[in-house]
């Protein structure tokens, strides 16, 4: 079990286990997050959807059959959570300026305005993160997308 702690100018120094963001309503398929043509297809998919059932062409889909997707899904899904949330618990400092993700390749910092907006990748294609994580850390403008920070051991706020 691999845990990351959020340390440094906060109120409260807290410490996050990723392997437990799979029970968290807050992750999100990270996958989609960075596509915008799934978004703009599943929105179309959606509004289809809700017209066939409206109409009544089709029944909805079961409770037990859409309970199995989910279940599937988390078998086989890459999920992330936004940082915001822990950053939000560990109450940052008013004077903090940079979040700084301590890696066993060195340290990478960003100012602490975008830091919430980071995304933590916990789980790629339904497996823990276990040779280089345990997590990823990704922007969420997808600039590091094909080279996410690795082997984070610390979230320091200065």
């Amino acid at each position: 079990m691999e845990i990351i702690t959020i340390t440094g100018n906060v109120k409260y120094a807290i410490t996050l286990d990723p392997s437990v963001w799979i029970f968290d309503d807050r992750k999100f398929e990270l996958d989609r997050f960075f596509s915008k043509e799934a978004e703009q297809e599943q929105e179309y998919l959606d509004i289809d959807r809700e017209r066939i059932i409206r109409e009544g062409a089709v029944s909805p889909p079961t409770l037990k059959s859409e309970k199995k997707y989910e279940r599937e899904k988390l078998l086989d899904g890459t999920f992330a959570i936004k940082l915001e949330p822990f950053l939000h618990n560990a109450e940052v400092s008013e004077t903090a300026a940079f979040c700084i993700f301590k890696t066993e390749a060195g340290d990478f910092s960003v100012p602490i305005g975008e830091a919430g907006g980071i995304l933590l990748c916990f789980s790629k294609n339904g497996k823990p993160l276990t040779e280089d994580g345990p997590v990823h850390v990704y922007f969420a403008d997808g600039s590091n997308r094909t080279n996410p920070i690795k082997n984070v051991k610390e979230i320091h706020v200065q």
